[in-house]
């Protein structure tokens, strides 16, 4: 039994009516967290709320012994245990989630890093303080047995403890850690910093890719691929040389795993131009989503749901999970069940990998390699034209995703149409001005409360009303590059709406959120899979980055925000009465 192949798990499925007419490899090979007819009878059967927690939950007992006693239980049972049944099972023979983590404070945290200093508002100050605290609470180390026992564990073993970005996702994230690394390096915690960035690169040496998280049901999926610009922060802060020599074959690896794994060709104007997508053609629903995703499928013809189970993966590569970005141009645009991710050369991929070339060029130059650093200029020098040619609209004044299939733009808003800015990857200065007109144009700034994620309310969370963080960052720091002053001012708004919403939202819940819902004042966001979660790492590291950058002039406006209507006519009225005076 537990030396089967996939193949025959998937013969197992085929008499569950789980397959389609063309059989896809599942996410991993353990028939307990990532296929077969366990996982199938223990999420169907919705033991929990949420199904990421049953396969967060460790073995008690070696994987061939669990395997062994639910085969007999469902052969007594013929294939369908009772749920009852199914939930002593798992009590038997799985211990409590989180249970193989352990809190780590980082050594390298102190008191009152500098970048404090240079915020003037108090309460603002006060404020970045208490989060400068909350990375204590976000720091995980693994115990011992994840890497003695790694077959009773979903959890993929890393040397170094890391920052987690809160509540249901108590594993790494991979371009969550981004955001993350921003924030831990303005705390002055480069040594935190180093081990999670040796963590991603041991990664890569293990699996030549980065998965999106540190679950073995993450293996075949990556995210945003953001680790060579983790390297250049952390050496722009440290001057870690030597680090950089030991892994810039293992930067390289990465980048040549979306090379050999997600390039497209297309083909505009005469020309043939390669870019990148996500996509995952990995077989079955995810197994951290598996309720959700098997209904889903049910929806669908049999010889579909394949199809539909890897584009929910590369939906989920994308971080973008789930956006009507990836249903638009499907039969029903409205619906999970038309999503398409694959069928997209996405602005904010692409931009991350130029930004990436980029800085391998100069990597290497610093690293007195020539040919190499030749070899990443010549790369970027492709995609940029190939940027220009496929996703830059002149007459919008923004970049767009390419559909694959209809060979046309996306012409709707998201913030990610503006990533070239924020990565440095444009040819012609006046992009940034046609930019700055292009978010007038499409009313984004009329927003007070932070840039929307797309103006389609679809109830998945990548869409209206939710705004997430490092949305904002992308937007506000790529206005903040242009040499225009008024889109320099403009990211400084932006900033401040998204320091009064995350501001104000903290005063009242004394938390940090992952999203936030910018339709009526600012309040936790909402939507998608699952409730909205508190913490948070990456919105954490952008409140700091943005503080830092803005420091001396954001305020917090908490003045107005905490008082009664009463209080608030008695505050107004001063200023009421000097503007009546004569000037």
């Amino acid at each position: 039994m537990p030396g089967r192949t996939w193949e025959l798990g998937l013969l197992l499925l085929l008499e569950l009516g789980l397959r389609s007419q063309e059989a896809l490899p599942p996410p991993c090979e353990s028939e307990i967290y990532c296929h077969g007819e366990l996982l199938h009878q223990v999420q169907m059967a919705k033991l929990y709320q949420d199904d990421k927690q049953f396969v967060d939950m460790p073995l008690s007992v070696a994987p061939e012994q669990v395997l062994q006693t639910f085969t007999e239980l469902s052969r007594i049972h013929n294939h369908s245990i009772p749920r009852e049944q199914l939930q002593v099972f798992v009590q038997e023979h799985f211990r409590a989630k989180g249970q193989e983590l352990q809190p780590w404070t980082p050594a390298d945290w102190k008191d009152s890093p500098q970048f404090l200093q240079k915020i003037s508002d108090g309460k603002l100050r006060a404020w970045a303080g208490q989060l400068h605290q909350i990375w204590k609470k976000l720091g995980k180390k693994m115990k011992p047995e994840v890497l003695s026992h790694p077959e009773r564990f979903s959890l993929i073993y890393s040397d170094h403890p890391f920052i987690v970005p809160g509540g249901r996702f108590v594993e790494f994230y991979y371009w969550d850690s981004y955001w993350v690394m921003e924030g831990l390096l303005l705390s002055e915690m480069a040594e935190t910093v180093k081990g999670m960035l040796q963590n991603f690169l041991d990664l890569v040496k293990t699996y030549g890719h980065i998965p999106n998280g540190g679950r073995v049901y993450y293996l075949q999926r990556s995210q945003p691929p953001l680790l060579t610009l983790m390297m250049d922060r952390y050496l722009t802060h440290t001057n870690d040389t030597a680090f950089l020599q030991e892994n810039i074959e293992t930067l390289a690896l990465e980048l040549d795993f979306w090379t050999k794994n997600r390039t497209v060709s297309v083909s505009v104007g005469g020309k043939t131009y390669l870019l990148n997508r996500y996509y995952v053609p990995y077989g079955g629903p995810r197994p951290e989503s598996y309720s959700k995703d098997a209904e889903l499928a049910n929806t669908l013809p049999e010889g579909d749901r394949e199809a539909l189970w890897a584009e929910l993966k590369a939906g989920a590569e994308s971080g973008w999970d789930f956006s009507s970005r990836w249903l638009i141009g499907g039969p029903n645009p409205n619906s999970l069940s038309s999503i398409r991710t694959s069928k997209f050369v996405p602005v904010d991929l692409n931009a991350f990998l130029c930004q990436a070339e980029e800085l391998m060029s100069n990597f290497y130059s610093r690293l007195g390699n020539e040919s190499q650093a030749m070899k990443y200029r010549t790369l970027r020098a492709q995609r940029l034209a190939a940027l220009n040619a496929v996703l830059w609209d002149e007459e919008a004044g923004a970049w767009f995703d390419y559909d694959l299939e209809n060979k046309k733009k996306n012409g709707e808003f998201y913030p990610s149409n503006l990533t070239p800015l924020w990565a440095g990857c444009f040819s012609d200065p006046g992009m940034a001005d046609k930019a700055l007109k292009y978010l007038e144009d499409s009313q984004i700034l009329t927003y007070q409360y932070g840039i929307p994620t797309s103006l389609q309310k679809t109830g998945q969370q990548w869409d209206f009303p939710n705004a997430w963080a490092p949305l904002q960052d992308l937007v506000i720091r790529g206005l903040a590059k242009a040499a225009l002053p008024r889109a320099q001012e403009v990211a400084f708004q932006l900033a401040q709406n998204w320091i009064r919403t995350n501001f104000d939202v903290y005063s009242r819940k004394s938390a940090m959120y992952e999203k936030y819902d910018i339709s009526n004042g600012g309040q936790p966001g909402g939507g998608g899979e699952y409730e909205v979660q508190e913490g948070f790492g990456w919105t954490n590291g952008v409140v700091l980055m943005l503080l830092d950058r803005y420091g001396d002039r954001l305020t917090s406006g908490a003045q107005l925000a905490f008082l009664e209507p009463h209080c608030l006519a008695a505050a107004l009225l001063p200023s009421l009465l000097l503007s009546l005076l004569p000037r």
